[in-house]
């Protein structure tokens, strides 16, 4: 009887899932390239199951996390020919391809996260967002990308005399190579995934990225040397394809606009707990943290980098209202 039992739970089990299984007429594929358990997989992961119950699970999405899909750059490109329905990339691959997105990348332009929340929470946010729509894509949501400094397998930088001529790892964007080059450094542009053997054979000295990056992609392993400059505090972007976007109907677009908006929260609060939990692991793993640094020389070694980024008085005002935002 207990066998039997067993059995009908088991085929009323299976049958539930093939009947949730084909009750979704669309998957949205969703490309991360952070590995599964960090925050922003999970937020898109609670962004998909509020689609999924608000659509009665015509709509489902199904993230791919660990670069599996790509590299971030390769799947800027996938997700503008609809390859890949949804994307979570920092803003700075973006940046040499959407104007708007190099203000919120510049160097030292946001005084705390704070601050930087409060900007891309408001009109400046949703300005940048709507800048997608002439590239193929759908702005949806910002999410955090931590505030970023550089490591290294040499030695403690205090000073912007121990930078001059290390070479570093930056994202692939021209912005951030000069943001290096400024810094009297030599920038390396290179795919994320190609940082740790890249450290580790010396063909480059260090990165720069935030504390769960250095922790969850094992970086610590290889450059235990953390100066706390945060240079950056480049929030991440949350696109759809607007490929798959048309596809969609006016009331799905706007279940997955509110998904994303409440999934925001979700992934701050993912955040400063993973932000922790990766300090501390990285300290008791013997990394040596800086954090007595004059960031004064850091900032002013940045104007040349906003002369040659900040030209159009479209971004000119940009930068103003975002210094001006308490």
């Amino acid at each position: 009887m207990r066998l039997m039992k067993s059995l009908t739970g088991m085929l009323l089990a299976t049958a539930a899932m093939v009947m949730t299984a084909n009750a979704c007429e669309t998957t949205l594929k969703s490309s991360d390239t952070h590995p599964d358990g960090y925050p922003t997989v999970e937020a898109v992961e609670a962004m998909g199951k509020m689609i999924e119950e608000r659509t009665d699970g015509r709509l489902c999405v199904e993230v791919y996390h660990s670069a599996q899909l790509g590299e971030e750059k390769d799947t800027i490109e996938q997700t503008q020919f609809g390859a890949i329905d949804l994307n979570r990339v920092s803003l700075g691959p973006f940046n040499n391809i959407i104007e708007e997105t190099q203000v919120p990348s510049l160097p030292y332009i946001f005084r705390s996260v704070d601050h930087m929340h409060k900007v891309m929470d408001g009109e400046i946010g949703q300005e940048i967002l709507d800048a997608f729509k002439e590239h193929d894509l759908v702005g949806l949501a910002f999410y955090d990308g931590g505030s970023r400094s550089f490591y290294n397998s040499e030695k403690p930088i205090k000073s912007m005399e121990d930078l001059k001529g290390m070479k570093f790892r930056v994202m692939q964007s021209d912005m951030f190579v000069d943001m290096v080059s400024a810094l009297g450094a030599n920038a390396t542009p290179l795919p994320y995934g190609e940082v740790y053997s890249s450290i580790q054979t010396g063909v480059i000295d260090g990165a720069e990225n935030n504390w769960p990056s250095y922790d969850t992609s094992g970086h610590y392993e290889v450059a235990k040397y953390y100066t706390l400059d945060q240079h950056l505090i480049v929030p991440e972007v949350l696109v759809m394809s607007k490929k798959s976007w048309d596809k969609l109907s006016a009331e799905d677009q706007e279940v997955v606009r509110q998904a994303a908006r409440e999934s925001v929260p979700v992934m701050r609060e993912l955040w400063v707990a993973q932000e922790k939990k990766s300090e501390d692991k990285v300290r008791a793993a013997g990394s040596e943290i800086v954090t007595d640094i004059d960031k004064t020389p850091f900032i002013e070694a940045m104007k040349p980098v906003y002369e040659k980024y900040v030209k159009s008085d479209k971004l000119k005002d940009m930068v103003a209202r975002i210094q001006a935002t308490e």
